[in-house]
């Protein structure tokens, strides 16, 4: 079992700056994947950003160039850097936890309780 908690989140104006912030209960370079997604109401949870053991990284086409996912494995933790915020950002953020384990391999997923991020002026 792999707990995570996200922190970070809060209301910002456009054009500033947020960093979420997502720490694991258990050593995060055993996890294949770490990843952010964002939801909002009346919608599907999508995909903002992920980052494999290796530290391979890929972005959401509308975040590219603004968030930028890193990893502390000494801290366990898995940050998002969010600039230049815009007000379709504002969303309840997730962190994401994905390993593959057996054979063949399955895969898990583990959830944060998310964080709320709000860009209004």
């Amino acid at each position: 079992q792999v707990q995570l908690v996200e922190s970070g989140g809060g209301l910002v104006q456009p054009g500033g700056s947020l960093r979420l912030s997502c720490a694991a209960s258990t050593r995060i370079f055993n996890l294949d994947v770490m990843a952010w997604y964002r939801q909002t109401p009346g919608n599907q949870r999508e995909p903002v950003a992920r980052i494999t053991k290796s530290g391979q990284t890929n972005y959401a086409d509308s975040v590219k160039g603004r968030f930028t996912i890193s990893r502390d494995n000494a801290e366990n933790t898995v940050y998002l850097q969010l600039n230049n915020l815009k007000p379709e950002d504002t969303a309840v953020y997730y962190c994401n936890a994905m390993f593959l384990a057996g054979l063949p391999p399955s895969e898990y997923n583990y959830w944060g309780q998310g964080t709320r991020v709000t860009v209004s002026s």
